[in-house]
């Protein structure tokens, strides 16, 4: 599986179905700031919110942009690493050698324990990736994630007692079939998967370009603080 990368759908805007539909704050960009149209990766369709999780996602849609943890250059988590619009790229070794994925944005990483599959001390960012074959697919487990952070740009989001299960299967030389069920007895009335295709870059040369994203982010995330006073 070495290599880079890269899901080719609008699952990062909304991993359900959605039509294209304008950005009317940012209506200076035109065409540009267009969300692009999509269909649904949940298997299922529809995410099995709870009632009032419901509430909250539909709330975290009125804060878009300023409460996606995007927008404010956080690490985006597990799953939706995977699925951003950016490349990541795939470390392997031997059979039992742990893995690494690597992505630019927010210069983001994950290690994906073979062998010692203990938790870590508190949640984090990307959360603790344990990792199996079952044949020749790679299973991951990945718990212990900080909470309360959206799945894509629509305010789909998860708690921290989410667990996702991911599987990556390799179909041949240049795409897999990514699947992860997401668990969440606090946000879910039930466990649901999402599936798609990653595609491998095949261009000559390629590599991952980092994305300190940062400095980006200073104007929104202190904007009261760089209002000038009367």
């Amino acid at each position: 599986m070495n290599g880079i990368w890269q899901a080719m759908n609008s699952a990062n805007w909304n991993l359900e179905a959605h039509n294209a539909e304008a950005l009317n704050d940012f209506w200076k960009l035109g065409a540009i700031a267009a969300i692009p149209a999509g269909r649904s990766v949940v298997r299922e369709g529809t995410i099995p919110y709870l009632p009032e999780a419901l509430k909250k996602r539909n709330e975290n849609r009125t804060k878009f942009p300023k409460e996606d943890p995007e927008a404010k250059c956080y690490m985006l988590g597990v799953p939706r690493a995977t699925y951003h619009n950016m490349p990541f790229q795939i470390f392997q070794g031997a059979a039992n050698d742990d893995i690494l994925m690597v992505y630019p944005f927010a210069a983001m990483h994950r290690a994906i324990a073979m062998k010692d599959h203990r938790d870590i001390p508190a949640d984090s960012w990307m959360g603790k990736s344990n990792g199996r074959w079952d044949g020749d697919v790679l299973v991951v487990q990945t718990f212990s994630q900080i909470g309360d952070r959206w799945l894509d740009r629509a305010g789909n989001y998860f708690s921290n007692q989410l667990k996702v299960t991911e599987r990556f299967t390799l179909l041949g030389p240049n795409h897999i079939r990514y699947e992860a069920t997401l668990e969440d007895s606090e946000t879910y009335s039930r466990p649901w998967t999402i599936e798609m295709p990653l595609y491998r870059n095949i261009e000559p040369n390629a590599q991952l370009l980092e994305h300190k994203c940062v400095p980006f982010a200073d104007n929104l995330i202190y904007e009261d603080l760089l209002k000038p006073k009367p």
